[in-house]
């Protein structure tokens, strides 16, 4: 019989694999699991003695391919796009420090809400990290450990055997309010896929494995190098990526000029214009510059710096207080020149006749609660306050809180702001002591448990108005607008009403956190093209 071309390379190559299955050295055999199992040393298995000489006769090594999560389908570079083969996802994770983990929020009805604790197990959190597309679950969480969420608890009980598809189709109880409280929240932990990305990056110089220079790796297999990162506009989210990248959680802060000793004499500026949403798993995921490299300022000094941390704060504004605050209240001018000062007014009160005639205002208090895991610190220091003698207390932010009036299609009408901000407890839960205080120059800030309340009657609590025609519109609220300290969570920072203003009176109503709605939902309410987090675009 006649061979066809190249029969004996082919023959030689299964001869020289089946050598190679051969010479396999095998650990284990007859592994046999449920599917429920969070590692495979849980599934009965028999290990190979020593002493063994069948060693899987006829066998072959087990092989297994896995498919990509939606965390690790992204593509370098771009923003992340989840895949949702079956509609939108309906958990997800909240307040954790690194990819996998946080508090288990389920969508019910078009509102995310929260899972209570009682009766949480391995299983049902098992379930929760393969519907997300992570592995099995590392840890079930108790006792709100990574942070307590706000709003709606939509499940208690949840009894999983471990091979749901979905949290949903678990037995579980409808609860009430007094079923269960927020500080039984449940989390996980799961197991995640080794990526790698934590070795082409390192810290130098800081004074703790939390902080220090950011160095990256960059050049092909044989072209490896270090080299450093150019400090024009690197910020918090920029930080909170490489903390993330590095595997140190949180950051404190991001440094656009470091005075880190430099221990490897490594000068070399390789990365520059990095632009990053804060959600990316590693740098080379965010915008930056390509082969041509450009920074401002030279010299080790400007280049990128971070603090990380393995908590953060996390604000969260009482949306239900705004629509129950809500008036307007038309203010004579000779009773606005403190807030004047601030300019707390629209652009038009500096052509008014002062001290006669009044401005528009619609006022409402801000309740804005701390539901991290870590006190809310100004990012200045004591030393950099600023007196403010017409109002009597110091300034520790420059800008704390946005106020917008917003057309049906994201046009600004009218804007107020926190110019500055004297952040204290106002009220605490019960189990949770006051600390910061603005008084008599003290310290400011604001506790994990803890708000701060800003009433309706209060200067600046507003939004002025006056040049305002009748309509419908939208009223967002936005804390800590420009990133300036770290947050866990930055995607609960914006609130959103709907408003009508027929000329004399105002209805404020459907107000909501940003991402406290599902997909579709905040499609209906805002008609426009905008974003769900801080930032309307």
């Amino acid at each position: 019989m006649l061979g066809f071309p190249g029969e004996k390379k082919v023959n030689m190559a299964f001869y020289r694999l089946l050598a190679q299955r051969q010479q396999h050295s095998f650990g284990l055999h007859e592994v046999a699991c449920v599917g429920t199992e969070a590692h495979l040393s849980l599934c009965s298995l028999e290990f190979y003695r020593a002493n063994d000489t069948t060693r899987c006769p006829g066998g072959a090594p087990v092989v297994v391919s896995c498919v990509a999560g939606p965390l690790y389908s992204m593509s370098s570079g771009q923003k992340k796009q989840q895949s949702k083969p079956q509609g939108e996802a309906l958990v997800r994770l909240k307040g954790g420090a690194h990819p996998g983990e946080g508090r288990v929020e389920v969508l019910k009805a078009g509102t995310w809400g929260t899972v209570c604790d009682r009766k949480w197990d391995l299983q049902a959190a098992s379930v929760v990290c393969r519907e997300l597309g992570f592995g099995s679950a590392r840890e079930a969480l108790t006792g709100a450990r990574m942070g307590q969420g706000m709003g709606a608890i939509h499940l208690s009980e949840v009894r999983c055997s471990g091979q749901e598809s979905s949290l949903w189709k678990c037995p579980s109880k409808n609860i009430t309010a007094e079923d269960c409280s927020h500080s039984q929240d449940a989390g996980v932990r799961c197991n995640l896929p080794y990526t790698g990305v934590d070795t082409k990056i390192r810290l130098s110089g800081g004074r703790s494995r939390h902080e220090g220079r950011v160095e990256v790796q960059i050049g092909g297999p044989g072209r490896l190098h270090w080299g450093l990162i150019c400090g024009d506009d690197w910020g918090t989210l920029e930080a909170m990526v490489a903390c993330r990248q590095l595997g140190l959680g949180y950051a404190n802060h991001g440094l656009q000029e470091t005075w880190y000793w430099d221990s490897g004499n490594i000068t070399e500026v390789v990365m520059s214009g990095v632009r990053c949403t804060g959600m990316e798993l590693s740098l080379d995921q965010c915008a930056h510059h390509g082969t041509h490299i450009t920074c401002k300022r030279t010299g080790t000094r400007f280049t990128a710096g971070v603090i990380c941390s393995e908590t953060a704060s996390d604000l969260l504004l009482h949306s239900a207080l705004v629509q129950e605050t809500a008036y307007i209240e038309d203010r004579p001018l000779h009773m606005l020149y403190c807030a004047a000062e601030e300019n707390c007014l629209a652009s038009s009160a500096r052509l008014a006749n002062w001290p006669y005639g009044h401005r528009r205002l619609l006022r409402f208090s801000s309740q804005i609660h701390n539901l991290g895991r870590a006190d809310f610190r100004p990012k200045a220091g004591r030393h950099s306050w600023v007196w403010h003698e017409c109002h009597g207390h110091y300034h520790s932010m420059d800008i704390f809180t946005h106020y917008d009036i917003l057309t049906p299609n994201g046009t600004k009408v009218a804007e107020g702001h926190k110019a500055s901000f004297c952040l204290e407890d106002t009220e605490c839960q019960e189990d949770v002591s006051k600390r910061y205080e603005c008084a008599n120059f003290g310290e400011q800030g604001i506790t994990v448990g803890c708000w701060d309340l800003y009433r309706h009657d209060i200067d600046c609590q507003w939004i002025d108005i006056t040049d305002v025609k009748p309509g419908n519109y939208i009223l967002q609220v936005v804390i800590n607008p420009n990133f300036e300290v770290a947050e866990s969570d930055f995607t609960n920072n914006a609130m959103k009403c709907n408003c009508k203003y027929d000329g004399h009176r105002i209805w404020v109503h459907n107000c909501h956190i940003g991402d406290a709605f599902s997909e579709e939902a905040n499609r209906r309410f805002e008609r426009y093209p905008g974003q769900t987090s801080n930032q309307v675009v």
